[in-house]
């Protein structure tokens, strides 16, 4: 059943169907574009066996606020040719917890798929729900494949790879996590919630450790921070204070253009608690390359970023 998954994900990659060139993400009045977006990646899913996170209806704290969300699901692929691992990567795309930048969830699984490990493309809420809600839809992708490990054919290990906001996202997973409430009815909620590894891939994620990156100053009462409400939720949901010895290992790239020190927060308080990391900065290329391969909304392809994929292969066989 699921092979389908995979067939019918290399079309949507070779038909660029999830490609949003950037030069369409706004409106004539500036705005951004968020029903073309949505509505982009809604059709996309329409071609695939979807699994929801919860059943139908049962989604916690989800409503009708936004119409243009469907319940949180993943659309699992299973690994092609020589299986290189059983573990499961669950792939998280970025836009900012408002939008989905298809390539970073698409072309990315169909990559990691078609190099041998399963994948899991993740669709969690984005504005106006909450982090919360996002967060506990990543924390329940990671119990739901655990759960169903027989019928996916996996083992219980799970990688978060994330991008962008997917990236601060996986980086919140690996912070905040427990081993599962054994007393549940829900037999879903009886697994662990705490990844067994991260791939983060660009962007700000180190919003309090980072004095003055990316809207932040730690120092103040106030923040001007679009991602958090107030101070408090800053520091929850910034992964470079909440990192401990239970934290799992890292593989950490970005570029240059998106300010290193960001990667260099997190090395170091990875460093600190003694947490195993690889890290790769880039002097080419901006925000939002994904693969780095031309096939991303900017149209770029940048031969050195693009071997963070490869680097990163060798680091997933290690982990899962």
């Amino acid at each position: 059943m699921y092979q389908k998954n995979y067939e019918e994900l290399a079309k949507v990659v070779a038909e660029k169907a999830i490609i949003i060139p950037v030069a369409e993400h706004r409106k004539p009045d500036g705005s951004m574009d968020v029903e073309k977006n949505l509505k982009t990646w809604n059709k996309a899913l329409e071609r695939f066996e979807v699994i929801r996170l919860w059943p139908e209806g049962k989604t916690p704290n989800y409503d009708d606020r936004a119409p243009l969300q469907p319940e949180p699901s993943i659309v699992f692929v299973p690994a092609q040719g020589e299986k290189r691992a059983d573990g499961t990567i669950i792939v998280a795309c970025g836009g900012g917890f408002l939008t989905r930048t298809g390539c970073e969830g698409f072309n990315v699984a169909e990559y990691f798929a078609r190099k041998g490990f399963n994948c899991a493309i993740l669709t969690y809420r984005l504005q106006p729900y909450g982090r919360k809600d996002a967060l506990d839809d990543m924390q329940r992708a990671i119990r739901l494949i655990r759960s169903k490990k027989a019928e996916l054919g996996v083992s219980e290990k799970v990688i978060c790879m994330g991008f962008s906001a997917g990236g601060m996202l996986s980086g919140n997973a690996a912070t905040h996590f427990d081993n599962g409430n054994k007393n549940s009815d829900d037999p879903i909620e009886r697994e662990s919630s705490r990844p067994d590894g991260i791939v983060m891939g660009y962007g700000a994620f180190c919003f309090a450790g980072l004095p003055g990156g990316f809207f932040v100053d730690p120092f103040a009462n106030q923040i001007r921070n679009p991602f958090f409400a107030d101070k408090e939720e800053l520091l929850y949901y910034s992964p470079e204070v909440n990192i401990t010895r239970e934290t799992p290992p890292f593989f950490i790239w970005q570029t240059n253009s998106d300010d290193p020190r960001n990667s260099f927060t997190m090395g170091q308080a990875l460093t600190a608690m003694g947490i195993p990391f690889e890290m790769h900065l880039f002097p080419e290329g901006v925000h939002g390359l994904a693969l780095a391969d031309g096939n991303n909304d900017l149209g770029m392809d940048v031969p050195q970023v693009r071997k963070w994929a490869e680097l990163c292969t060798d680091w997933l066989v290690k982990y899962l």
